[in-house]
């Protein structure tokens, strides 16, 4: 499996791609900034300059043209104010759901957020971004893509326990980002996922067990 992550240098990125490389398989990751190529390289990656925010969908389409599956893990960052979290999280999801027609990959793993299934009207920052989640999400939802689409709570840097729980309802608390990148990693390889919202949170059942567990009350 060859898997193109966009927003390929960050925190959940980087560590889906360790697990991806660990079990064998390839990952294209996209990046703004040519120097953060040297970190893919050494993940196992291969890095492809790429900028979202500002490439067009056809250009999008050819760096992950062969790609088995797509997962959109970009963002604008903590850092940036409203315009950014439209452009970045909202169009640059989108831009990717054009490529991946384009390009004919089927697969799409959206990394959302908690807050995107009712967002605040608010003009605070934080607001305009779950809103911009929100957008995202709805156009990839009705999109012809095999999507997926994790909102994981509270992220956290602690060490994964690779215990989750999953559920197709909106959770509270927190959950380490080792273990969205887990839940990720194998949501790829259970084509049951597919056209489904979940989300995640620190739990008691290992993820294959909590994302079968989740799955079987969708049906």
């Amino acid at each position: 499996m060859l898997v193109a992550i966009a927003g390929g240098h960050g925190k959940i990125a980087r560590r889906l791609t360790q697990l991806l490389v660990a079990h064998g398989e390839q990952v294209r990751g996209l990046i703004r900034n040519p120097d953060h190529a040297a970190d893919l390289r050494a993940d196992g990656a291969e890095p492809a300059v790429c900028d979202i925010e500002h490439a067009g969908a056809v250009e999008i389409a050819r760096v992950i043209a062969g790609a088995d599956a797509v997962v959109f893990a970009a963002g604008a960052g903590p850092g940036s104010g409203p315009e950014r979290k439209w452009t970045v999280d909202r169009d640059g999801a989108i831009k990717l759901l054009e490529a991946a027609r384009g390009a004919g990959v089927e697969r799409y793993l959206m990394v959302s957020s908690i807050g995107a299934e009712d967002p605040p009207d608010g003009d605070d920052v934080f607001s305009v971004y779950l809103r911009a989640k929100a957008q995202a999400d709805a156009a990839l939802m009705a999109s012809d893509r095999e999507w997926t689409i994790l909102r994981p709570v509270h992220l956290t840097d602690d060490e994964g326990t690779g215990r989750v729980q999953i559920d197709a309802e909106p959770l509270r608390g927190e959950v380490p980002r080792d273990d969205v990148a887990t839940v990720l990693h194998t949501m790829l390889h259970e084509p049951e996922s597919a056209r489904s919202v979940l989300y995640v949170r620190a739990g008691d059942d290992p993820v294959d067990v909590a994302l079968a567990r989740a799955l079987a009350h969708l049906t």
